[in-house]
């Protein structure tokens, strides 16, 4: 856990990156890479016609008419394999589907279906599919490249370099099938996708920009107020740089109001304004993105969210994995260690000049300490393995947080400890239930 707090802690000096929403929402849409891929291999299919056909001049300028038949016949051979080609991608297309839409159905009611997330955002998936997708639109526009003409002396086209880039492509499409099903098999193992969630949250955790001293300065009485006017949802991002430009142009301080991952309806306030009036409408547009769904790219609470709701799921009459739930908790021990000692609460983001402009509300330690134990506490009395668990984490995190934020902690293990009494029926199985154990019961 120290060697991922060092390698991925963010450095004090350090300039938050801009974070434009454009790219995650990208992450999020699966559409995007088969569009490119296909757009892409249409610009490359070009570029091979027109080797082509400057081989066949080449060739019939200096009259090796004997060459150029050979290429003819070495082409009439390849159409062969190219049609089988064609027709045997739409098999692997849908097979990759199909066995993307099991595993999302699997993962969904084993784990929590907000992991669905994680096969959508999947980089092997939509490499799959974008590359399948390429391949058999590469094959139909080859097939198109095939001259009927068989004399050397007036043939124009003899797609050579076009049947090569279509076995390399054929050659690529299988490789990446083997890697597509093995991260797949991965993704549908519960200590992956717990070890995916924690990763990103790190991640979130690591581009909080760290205030300087110690948490937003102070911003003085509200001057004007701006209401939501867009679609109702869940707020998922804010593009940060163009708000601080905003606020910066105006000369005033902006702050808002909820947090991301709170839903929002018309007519709410969502950014406060201090020091002046508030910016035009239009300065302020696509400042905030909302959909229906929460996202990483700036949730802190997002990736504890996910993790309850797993060790939850494994807590319930009809799953009863209490296992699973302990692997949830190592997490969840793990990003409260990661940021025990951090500034929490609001987040100052600054201009070029060291000004704050914008003030973004985070969760704070007592929240997050709610929501990573709360739900699974009040689940895991009959459970033995988890309360021993958690126990365990509790203590661990006593001895790693500063003292004023113990408060939260302590709380949870008293009220764990007396649940526990209350329900255990034996002396012998309370002391057994209320034993400190990393491994719940090994």
């Amino acid at each position: 856990m120290s060697d991922w707090m060092v390698t991925r802690g963010p450095s004090p000096g350090r300039r938050p990156r801009a974070l434009s929403p454009l790219r995650e929402h990208l992450r999020d849409t699966f559409w995007f890479a088969p569009t490119a891929a296909m757009v892409g291999v249409f610009v490359v299919w070009l570029a091979a016609q027109e080797l082509d056909a400057a081989l066949v001049r080449s060739l019939q300028d200096d009259g090796d008419y004997d060459t150029l038949a050979e290429l003819l016949r070495f082409a009439d051979d390849a159409k062969t394999v190219v049609s089988a080609v064609g027709s045997a991608m739409m098999t692997f297309i849908g097979v990759v589907f199909s066995i993307s839409l099991v595993a999302v159905q699997m993962a969904s009611g084993q784990f929590t279906p907000r992991v669905v997330r994680l096969f959508v955002r999947s980089r092997i998936t939509k490499a799959t599919f974008a590359v399948f997708l390429a391949t058999f639109v590469l094959t139909l526009l080859v097939l198109t490249s095939y001259d009927s003409n068989a004399d050397p002396r007036t043939a124009t086209s003899v797609p050579l370099v076009q049947s090569v880039l279509t076995l390399v492509m054929v050659a690529l499409s299988l490789l990446l099938f083997v890697m597509y099903v093995n991260a797949t098999l991965r993704l549908m193992r519960v200590s992956h996708v717990i070890a995916r969630i924690a990763a990103e949250s790190f991640r979130v955790a690591a581009l909080m920009p760290v205030p300087a001293g110690g948490g937003a300065p102070g911003l003085g009485p509200v001057t004007a107020w701006v209401a939501h006017d867009g679609q109702a949802g869940v707020l998922r991002d804010v593009h940060v740089a163009r708000l601080v430009r905003v606020a910066r142009k105006h000369g005033v301080v902006l702050r808002l109001v909820p947090r991301i991952g709170d839903f929002l309806v018309p007519g709410t306030p969502v950014l406060a304004v201090h020091g002046g009036p508030a910016p035009s409408r239009r300065a302020l547009r696509y400042a905030l993105s909302v959909g229906v769904e929460r996202t990483f790219h700036q949730d802190l609470a997002f990736g504890l969210r996910q993790l309850s709701d797993i060790g939850l799921r494994a807590l319930s009459p009809a799953v009863n994995d209490p296992t699973t739930a302990v692997q949830a908790l190592d997490r969840v021990v793990q990003i409260l260690a990661t940021l025990s000692r951090r500034p929490l609460d609001a987040v100052p983001h600054r201009d070029r000049r060291g000004a704050v402009r914008l003030v973004q509300p985070v969760p704070g330690w007592t929240e997050l300490v709610d929501l990573g134990f709360a739900e699974v506490r009040a689940c895991a009395v009959g459970s033995p393995q988890v309360t021993r668990r958690l126990l365990a984490g509790l203590d661990d995190l006593l001895l790693l947080v500063p003292p004023e934020r113990r408060g939260p902690l302590l709380r949870h293990r008293e009220l764990l400890r007396q649940a526990v009494e209350r329900t255990a029926p034996t002396p012998a199985d309370r002391a057994f239930a209320l034993r400190p154990d990393r491994q719940g019961i090994g």
